[in-house]
């Protein structure tokens, strides 16, 4: 039987094996949440950096760049880290390079081992499941979490996918259960649930209250953005 397992942040990825594993990275506030939202709005690629000089050199090339520090849009750049951001006519059939504190740095880490590399956010889960049960490789949902640290909103999303796949999948660890245990808790409110959680406090000091409310809505899009090489595309 398959396994689904949860890594809560990219500092644990290293105990974990993913040779056999399609990895579903979440960074739900906010990363991960664009490029679904980009894909699902008409932008034709996505690519993931880890740096802002990375980023940067895209941008020489023609790309529209998106830079993100501290939840902060970097100088320089076209895009923040706002999902409304990506609902710009502008970038329809556009490529698009990212480079976030968390979300682009957990596909850097993934992609060299990984099967597979899938995006994932509640604005697509039903989508990334779905696709998912097709598959006959096991599953790591990898947490961006904030700094190397934990956080609710990405661990959530995990409890999620992990309920949504408990029939097909055998959860594997102890994270995955913790996770979809969370979930369960908190599905019926996720924003009242996350209210208090580190992250959005970090945004709502920011005034960004509406992308967290927008984040945390379910099944808006049916893309599911995979990464072919260092680009991801929607399928």
């Amino acid at each position: 039987m398959k396994s689904i397992d949860v890594c809560l942040t990219p500092d644990l990825l290293h105990l974990h094996a993913i040779d056999n594993s399609i990895v579903v990275v979440a960074d739900i506030f906010r990363a991960t949440s664009c490029m679904v939202t980009g894909l699902a709005y008409g932008i034709e690629s996505i690519t993931p950096v880890a740096t802002v000089e990375e980023c940067y050199a895209y941008q020489q090339k023609g790309y529209f760049a998106a830079a993100e520090r501290n939840a902060l849009k970097v100088e320089g750049f076209e895009l923040d880290n706002s999902p409304f951001s990506y609902m710009d006519d502008r970038l329809v059939g556009g490529h698009v390079a990212m480079t976030t504190t968390n979300g682009t740095l957990s596909i850097t880490k993934a992609k060299a081992d990984a099967v597979k590399v899938l995006v994932g956010a509640f604005l697509n889960l039903g989508a990334v499941a779905n696709y998912l049960q097709s598959q006959s490789y096991d599953v790591l949902v990898l947490c961006a979490g904030w700094k190397g640290r934990v956080n609710l909103e990405d661990t959530l999303f995990a409890g999620a996918l992990v309920e949504a796949l408990k029939e097909e999948y055998m959860i594997a660890e102890d994270s995955a259960l913790m996770a979809m245990r969370a979930y369960q808790q908190a599905q019926d409110d996720l924003l009242g649930y996350v209210s208090n959680s580190s992250h959005v406090r970090r945004l709502q000091r920011l005034g960004i209250q509406k992308d967290i409310s927008y984040c945390l809505q379910r099944d808006l899009y049916d893309v599911v953005p995979i990464l072919r090489g260092s680009t991801l595309v929607g399928i």
